[in-house]
């Protein structure tokens, strides 16, 4: 079998096991929905006023919706990052637009104490926190896209991403030292993560920066390709590093600050995905790992998803636990290994 047929069957074979993975996220739960109630409140064919119908359209639908766009997109935001600074061990969060949306939320949620009465009750609200998360992840880019305009070096912007992440987690401590055990754990709980909070409107909010994340990422395909050659090499194709390295900025920001601010901080997803993505196709074209890091992240966040949601059980696990124990041991088996996996 030639190598494109066998991408094509790889590629079939995931988009088989996504649509699996999707239906038995929106089955399974505390309630568990047959196949036949879910169909039929796709379809309209139940009573619209029926619990299996509210279950499926409010709760569970844009849920999987939400872990496939999450999952996807920190998997291609990692891929990005590990490409652009060629270090397998890279994030979606390394440039410190996890660390500006921490703030941000930290400054709402715990300094909210520094306000009184309806002020802060109104600073802790949903919107009140999606908007600060943006805010801060978006404040971080600017200064990250203002300093790689300064910068020629790749590893100092790097470096320069995780100095910004400490400041942020230091002014985070100092918040912390002086808010409330109330306000400590609402921050924590924000900190766990969650993908059962959007609504439809929420969603398509999501959705609009989401895709442009996206569009981006496809648009540096040729840059990410000439980049793993080296950047004198790419240079000697033509290619216009600045410009290059700051689409693929800017994808992974818009990308990695979204997912943030509407699902909270979740790990190891972006780093763990490309490597396994790679083990399977054995490849180097991101022609062809960016749908296949699309399709194995929202494989692998569904079913993190339906893990943690605990099926016929009340319980609901931190999505972020989950996660952890399915990039943790990734990360750990890189280390073990002691080579370079594509560079």
């Amino acid at each position: 079998m030639s190598s494109q047929n066998t991408y094509r069957f790889q590629f079939l074979l995931l988009a088989v096991v996504l649509l699996v993975c999707f239906m038995v996220n929106i089955s399974l739960g505390s309630i568990n929905i047959p196949l036949k109630a879910i169909f039929g409140s796709f379809f309209g064919s139940i009573d619209t006023s029926s619990n299996w119908n509210i279950i499926v359209l409010e709760y569970r639908l844009p849920k999987a919706i939400t872990a496939i766009m999450v999952g996807s997109g920190l998997g291609i935001s990692g891929l990005l990052m590990q490409t652009l600074f060629r270090n397998p061990l890279a994030g979606p969060f390394v440039l410190g637009i996890s660390s500006g949306a921490s703030l941000g939320v930290a400054l709402v949620i715990l300094g909210s104490g520094l306000f009184g009465g309806l002020f802060a009750t109104a600073l802790t609200t949903k919107w009140s926190i999606v908007i600060a998360a943006s805010l801060g992840s978006f404040l971080v880019l600017l200064a990250v896209l203002m300093v790689s305009n300064k910068v020629r070096d790749t590893m100092a912007i790097l470096i320069i991403g995780l100095m910004f992440g400490s400041i942020t987690a230091a002014v985070v401590s100092v918040l912390s030292y002086f808010s409330s055990a109330e306000q400590l754990q609402q921050y924590i709980f924000w900190g766990f993560g969650s993908l059962s909070n959007l609504s439809w409107e929420e969603l398509f909010i999501f959705f609009g920066i989401y895709a442009v994340g996206i569009v981006l990422s496809i648009a540096s395909i040729k840059g990410l390709n000439s980049l793993l050659l080296g950047d004198n090499y790419a240079k000697s194709l033509g290619l216009n590093l600045k410009q290059s390295r700051l689409i693929i900025i800017l994808a992974t920001s818009l990308i990695a600050g979204t997912v943030t601010a509407f699902a909270g901080p979740i790990a190891f997803i972006g780093l763990a995905i490309p490597h396994l993505t790679r083990q399977v196709f054995k490849t180097t074209n991101h022609k062809i790992l960016l749908p296949a890091v699309f399709l194995f992240g929202a494989i692998v966040m569904l079913i993190c998803d339906t893990i943690a949601q605990v099926p016929n059980s009340d319980y609901t696990l931190p999505i972020n636990a989950i996660t952890a124990l399915v990039g943790a041991p990734v990360v750990i088996w890189l280390l073990v290994r002691q080579r370079k996996m594509m560079f």
